[in-house]
């Protein structure tokens, strides 16, 4: 079948589905906005054969997700990484694997471990060696209470020595820690966006058969 011939394959009710969701996952991730969105899933829902979605998918990853095989259109996954625990698209548009290796994954499930573990005992330690203080102060009137409050940096290094818990590793544990937060706030933000994004959708989809 010569290219021009493909070009003009007519789409089907489902493939023209396939790139509205297509399109809903690119809005989500933040590739496109809400009124690009609005535009090109308006023009995805109007076309009627497959070289009118060329244009909506100019400068977003795997362009059009439908290719030409043995005459026909078949539906291709859209290259949109996943997002931690946001839903994919009905399995119509399903979103890429997660790209970190697994043993990176377990790396820093074990640094956060023993991150909040530190995180933690620094905690107990450091309220242990306040009431030490007041008690030799307050109670026992000791003038050299003060001494309990440099051997708490010796006192804090001992469970890093026993975790091998670097300055490096804290490090990263304190940019892991508040990421995890931000990645909370991504999560809730592409979930609206999929809202937003399938209430469009079912829009367009209403229209069609009103029409």
């Amino acid at each position: 079948m010569a290219a021009d011939d493909s070009e003009n394959l007519r789409l089907s009710d489902d493939e023209r589905l396939h790139a509205l969701n297509a399109l809903g996952e690119h809005y989500a991730t933040g590739r496109i906005d809400m009124s690009e969105f609005e535009e090109l899933s308006g023009r995805a829902a109007d076309a009627r054969r497959v070289r009118e979605l060329d244009d909506l998918f100019t400068g977003l990853p795997g362009g059009v997700p439908l290719e030409v095989t043995g005459g026909a259109l078949v539906k291709r996954d859209i290259a949109v990484p996943a997002t931690p625990e946001a839903p994919a698209s009905d399995g119509k548009a399903k979103p890429g694997k997660d790209l970190e290796p697994a043993s990176d994954e377990a790396e820093l499930e074990s640094l956060r471990k023993r991150g909040e573990l530190v995180e933690s005992l620094d905690w107990i330690i450091i309220g242990v060696t306040l009431v030490a203080f007041l008690i030799l102060q307050l109670a026992l009137d000791w003038s050299y209470a003060w001494v309990v409050w440099p051997s708490l940096i010796v006192t804090l290094s001992v469970p890093r020595m026993i975790l091998k818990y670097s300055d490096e590793d804290e490090l990263i544990y304190d940019e892991f820690k508040y990421d995890e937060v931000f990645s909370d706030e991504k999560v809730e933000s592409r979930k609206e966006r999929l809202r937003k994004a399938a209430n469009r959708i079912n829009e367009l989809e209403n229209k069609r058969e009103a029409e």
